[in-house]
Parts: C-alpha cells; structure tokens; sequence
C-alpha cells in the first residue's frame, strides 16, 4: 500500500539558469528551422561559459537558418537579460559549429512510404498525471515552476529590478491522505543586481510572490525559509557556472514524482522520440486522469530506431484506477497512432513551437491557440471513456 502521509521535494530553475540558457538557444535554432522547413531535422546543442557560446550539433534544413544561429543566440540572451560585464548578449563570443545530419540516422528514421517513418532513436519515455493540481500535475514541481515564472514577470516589467535572472527554487510539499496540504520549506535562491542586499532583504522582496502563487494556507509559521542561504548571489548565469543543453530533465517533467527515461527535450526535432514520445506519453496519461479512469497514471512507451511501430506501451494506475491497467493500455492503442508520424500529426509537431517549453517546464502548461503545448489538451476524455 502507498504511503498517504509524507513530505516530497522538488526543484526548479529559473530561465537565466545557465542550463536554461543553452536549452532557450537550442529550441530557438529549432524553431528557426521549424519555421523555414517544417520538416527539418535538427539535433541542436549549446554550451555557454564565460563570454562564450557554443553552438553545435547535426541538422538537415535550410542553409539560410545556419547564417542566422549567432543572432538567434544573441536574441535569446537578451531576453533572458543577461547584460552582464563576463556574459553580455552584445559582447559574448558565439561560436557556430552545427553541421549536416548524419546519413546513417536519416536512412532509419526516413521512409518511401511515409507511415513506415521511423522512429530517430531507440529509447523509453514516460508520461505521468495526477489529480493534486488543477494541471494534473505533482504539487511540488508545479508549484516550484510557479514561483520563478511569476518572478521572472515582474523582473522583466521592472516592478523588481534588484533581481537577476539567475534562479533556482526547491518546495517539500506536505501530503496528509495522500494530498498536498501544506509547504514544509522553501528554498529560493536568486541572483541579485545590488551587491548590497542581504538575504534578508531578498526575501523581502521575493516573499510575497512567492505566498501569492501558492495556495492558501500551505505557508504558517512552521514553514522554513532559506532565501539565498549562501549569501551574496550577484555573479550568475554562465559566467557563474557553465551551462549545457538537455541537463535539467528532472525539472522539464515531473519533479521526480515519476520515471524518466533518460532523454532530453530541448533542441531536438519531433522525429526524435526522446521528445515527441515522451509528450504523447504525458498527453495520453493527462487524459486518462482527465477521464477519471485513475487518480494517479504513468504511462511508458519504448520505440527501436527506424522502426516505427512502438515495441511496447505499458500503463500504471498505482492501484487508483477505476478499469485495469491492461485495458487502458489496449485503449492507447485503439484511440492514438503511437508511431512517430502519427504522433507528430496527431498533436501537430511540426511547427515553431519549442523555444516557449525551454523554461518553467514541459508540462502544466496551458495549451495555446498556435498548437503550443497541445499536449496538455484533454480532449481524448470521450474516446478513452468510450474504449474501455
């Protein structure tokens, strides 16, 4: 039996993380691509230190877009807001060493006949849901995500410009029943651009936002506070430590709530499974939840390169589901073609789209009019109810 009364921690980063700058520019290459050729292939990745990026991985699309990455580099840093004197959007070295695809990949994810597309590499994927959040999200990371994006807003409209766009946030979460109930602690640590402020005085100013996000009641006066625990917090992004694409996966998904199969998202075109499989997986999961079948689902796929059928597809209710679990994985299977292309058309992929999920998680996210995180749409409720 599950335990029902427990605490469980979770952490976020801000979109100034120097994790997340590599992540922002990888996703913006991508969509650059998306945008000129929607079915390019791109695998991009970034490294950032001190004054410099590093762009680099295979594509296959149009050249015009390779001309551009240095300025789509740039771009990105500006709007995270990095105008520091060791990481400057206009002083920093960027460095373009993106180079073609590699023929052995394409001829196993490319087809004549386009339903036997396969998939661009082997691997596993999860998907998970659960009824604690509006969002059918775990508590912990939705809540921890919540904080720095509110704190990102109001740095970037200038209600709070003493902060930086460094940050990380971490949130145990207090369950009773099975349910969150309250905050045990809250760690915040953000960069900040006034060398004279001390961690109390960060907290004064982080302080309400962060009650005004969560919900009411979860903060009292047993909850502890560590708000720049270290001090001083002024040097940040990747002069303060280097940064690399595909590093924070346990913060792009669910927290550590649930499986992850090991592959990153961010810059990686949605021929990829890591990404495309991994957000049918949640869709699909989400909509189980949605559709009252479980409290609680985690949903498992796993693909071979350049095959296009998925090996296996694996449902686990966690003993909360209303049918069994072999049933809802038959359902899956009826109501959604699983193979890459069918992914990719079912919740329409192929589209500029990605640079948005770089920060503040994959997942919880409202779907949005231009297809945006259509993978949080509930609207397979109907059918799933209908198949089992």
């Amino acid at each position: 039996m599950s335990r029902q009364n427990y605490t469980f921690t979770s952490e976020s980063v801000s979109e100034g993380h120097p994790d997340k700058v590599c992540d922002r520019i990888s996703d913006a290459v991508l969509d650059a691509f998306l945008t000129e050729d929607p079915v390019s292939r791109v695998g991009c990745e970034t490294f950032a230190t001190t004054n410099l990026v590093v762009v680099g991985g295979e594509v296959r699309g149009p050249g015009s877009v390779l001309s551009r990455i240095e300025e789509i580099a740039r771009e990105c840093v500006k709007d995270i807001g990095y105008e520091q004197d060791r990481f400057h959007w206009a002083n920093m070295e960027v460095r373009n060493v993106v180079h073609g695809q590699s023929v052995d990949i394409a001829q196993g994810v490319d087809a004549a006949d386009a339903k036997d597309e396969g998939a661009g590499d082997q691997g596993i994927m999860f998907g998970y849901a659960v009824n604690e959040t509006p969002e059918l999200m775990p508590a912990p990371i939705q809540y921890a995500q919540a904080i720095l994006r509110r704190l990102a807003e109001v740095r970037k409209s200038g209600a709070e410009p003493a902060l930086g766009p460094d940050a990380k946030s971490q949130l145990t979460v207090r369950y009773a029943d099975g349910k969150p109930v309250g905050v045990s602690s809250i760690v915040l640590s953000t960069q900040h651009l006034d060398e004279d402020l001390s961690s109390a005085d960060v907290r004064g100013i982080v302080e309400p936002y962060i009650r005004e996000v969560l919900p009411n009641g979860w903060i009292t006066g047993k909850t502890e506070w560590h708000v720049n625990p270290t001090g001083k917090f002024v040097i940040g992004g990747p002069d303060g430590d280097a940064g690399l694409t595909g590093r924070k996966i346990i913060v792009d998904t669910y927290g550590g709530a649930a499986p992850h199969g090991g592959g990153a998202f961010s810059g990686k075109d949605p021929t990829k499974v890591d990404r495309s499989a991994a957000y049918a997986a949640r869709y699909l999961a989400k909509n189980v939840v949605a559709a009252g079948l479980a409290d609680r689902c985690c949903i498992q796929l796993a693909y071979a390169i350049g095959v296009a059928k998925p090996l296996s597809i694996y449902a686990d209710t966690y003993g909360t589901g209303e049918v069994h679990e072999s049933e809802i994985e038959k359902a899956i299977s009826e109501i959604m073609d699983l193979s890459p292309r069918g992914i990719r058309e079912h919740l329409q992929m192929n589209r500029p789209i990605y640079q948005r999920t770089a920060a503040y998680g994959h997942f919880g996210r409202q779907p949005e009019t231009d297809g945006g995180f259509a993978w949080e749409k509930t609207d397979l409720v109907a059918e799933l109810k209908a198949a089992v």
